[in-house]
């Protein structure tokens, strides 16, 4: 333990050296009670549909990243889910899911895969599941103990309405036999979702509300009947789209108390992949327009607590930046300032589960396309996963307003996790950590400030790009790179022991999870 101690004080002083300023700021943790929670499989990623011909201005990011050629015998791709994860919820979908049909036995014809078309929505013409590859995926996800929600095809039997929108109600043909089949042959699913970007003005077309309902009733009560007597029901999810308060709203009306599991929303926050890379980074390194992204959060939580309905929020899909991402910040260390934000921040509004386009594919990958191996944020949400419980805490963060500040219990563990996104260019920020209401810090208070037990330590986790490069795609986790090893082995995740006492010193432009074990938090007990 002394070693570790002294190893921690080595780095970190090696890392205050960095910064050319320093300032002192000051959290405070109310452990009276959790604000929100969340659900126990926070993290989650996606996978979509794009062929490798699916470019954005100018760039093809998607290689074989596709749920139709994705080379499923990679060893870091079963890793990255199995070993690190266990489990971690993959949500199969994108903006081709309402051009896929499912090569099942009520589909007479051959199963052709999708092919670039003008003229056709999103560029490409309709798209076949064959049942082998269903098959090969289904091995691959029971393998990787992954937990896996489905995106249906919700534009099956419509015709087109006048101004772009779709009408007509959903043929449940296709969609009842895939789920049969899929049920038949034992593979678990967690959850059936009705569409994508259907909602609202939608993207690329639009389904109106009331239709929507109807439609996801169907669903529920497709699931319901061939699922009947089943111990697991998978959960029945829906609309899959951008939030829009007015037909959210009626959506959530008509269909509580219980029509529904999960209310699924998206968020590209941060506007085109187009965009100069500066653009987008000011946007990610600005706290403004950080706080300005919690409308969403905030606007769902307030819809569903006002209809009385069991249904819960997820964030069915979350890229930040739309067409494909951009390569170099949606792939870099500079990201997951965005993203932690993101998971933090959507957290404090009872979102239960948060997932992240995409696993693999584009430039906004969990996974690099071509090598496998993992981009900056895979292993922010894998530390995330590990260390963040589900119960959310008040974190107030007093001093600098470049610090961004979140708290939750700790998972499975004693005492509370934090983490602390410093976004400042130049100067180091060493935070003290303060309780209320009966929080403390596993000692005797002092003026606000809680004294640690004699010899107290705190696990910390400092996040850093390598040579200090935030568009680097190397991530170093207390000054040592990550990597997954040459066996396809995803690298281990160890902190350094600080003593306790010592305020936690935050470098410029890093990111730190902190465990305390020693807070003693009573909402945590």
């Amino acid at each position: 333990a002394g070693l570790r101690l002294l190893v921690g004080a080595v780095w970190l002083l090696a890392v205050l050296r960095q910064g050319a300023a320093a300032e002192a700021g000051a959290v405070t943790v109310d452990g009276r009670r959790a604000i929100a929670s969340t659900g126990e499989d926070f993290v989650c990623a996606t996978l979509d549909w794009w062929p490798p011909d699916k470019c954005d201005y100018g760039t093809c990011s998607w290689g074989n990243a596709s749920l139709l050629n994705l080379d499923l015998s990679n060893k870091i791709l079963l890793n990255a889910i199995k070993a690190a994860f266990s489990p971690l919820v993959l949500r199969l979908g994108g903006s081709l899911q309402d051009k896929v049909v499912y090569g099942t036995a009520d589909r007479p014809g051959p199963c052709a895969p999708f092919n670039r078309s003008k003229s056709e929505m999103f560029g490409f013409t309709q798209g076949c599941l064959p049942m082998p590859r269903w098959d090969d995926l289904n091995a691959f996800f029971e393998k990787s103990g992954a937990k896996i929600v489905f995106g249906l095809n919700a534009l099956n039997g419509r015709v087109p309405l006048q101004g772009g929108a779709m009408g007509g109600n959903w043929d449940t043909t296709n969609a009842a036999s895939f789920i049969r089949y899929t049920a038949g042959k034992g593979y678990k699913i967690y959850g059936w979702e009705l569409g994508n970007e259907l909602s609202g003005t939608g993207v690329g077309t639009k389904v109106g509300v009331a239709q929507y309902v109807k439609d996801a009733i169907a669903l529920k009560t497709t699931v319901d009947a061939i699922y009947r007597g089943s111990p697991e029901k998978p959960l029945v999810l829906a609309p899959g789209g951008f939030f829009d308060a007015r037909w959210y709203g009626e959506f959530i009306a008509k269909t509580k108390p219980d029509m529904l599991n999960v209310v699924t929303h998206h968020i590209y926050n941060l506007g085109a992949g187009v965009d100069r890379d500066t653009q987008l980074m000011d946007r990610i390194l600005n706290p403004k327009a950080l706080d300005g992204m919690a409308g969403p959060f905030r606007d769902l939580q307030g819809l569903l607590k006002a209809a009385g309905t069991s249904a819960v929020a997820w964030v069915g899909e979350s890229g930040g930046a739309y067409n494909s991402g951009h390569h170099l910040v949606t792939d870099a260390f500079v990201f997951s300032f965005w993203f932690l934000d993101q998971l933090g921040m959507s957290a404090k509004f009872d979102t239960k589960s948060y997932c992240r386009q995409s696993f693999i594919g584009g430039n906004y990958g969990l996974l690099n396309t071509t090598t496998f191996q993992p981009n900056p944020d895979y292993y922010s949400a894998l530390l995330w996963h590990r260390l963040m419980g589900t119960k959310v805490l008040e974190a107030k963060f007093t001093g600098s307003n470049m610090v961004r500040a979140y708290a939750h219990c700790a998972k499975h563990a004693p005492g509370i996790t934090l983490l602390l996104i410093n976004l400042h260019v130049n100067a180091t920020n060493h935070v003290s950590v303060a309780g209320r209401g009966g929080a403390h810090a596993g000692g005797r208070k002092h003026g606000g400030r809680f004294a640690q037990p004699p010899g107290a330590a705190r696990e910390e986790y400092h996040l850093t790009p390598e040579g200090g490069n935030i568009q680097s795609q190397v991530m170093l986790l207390n000054g040592r790179a990550l990597a997954a090893g040459a066996d396809g082995g995803i690298p281990g995740m160890e902190p350094v022991k600080v003593d306790a006492a010592r305020p936690i010193a935050v470098a410029p432009r890093s990111i730190v999870f902190v465990h305390m074990p020693d807070y003693h938090a009573p909402a945590c007990a």
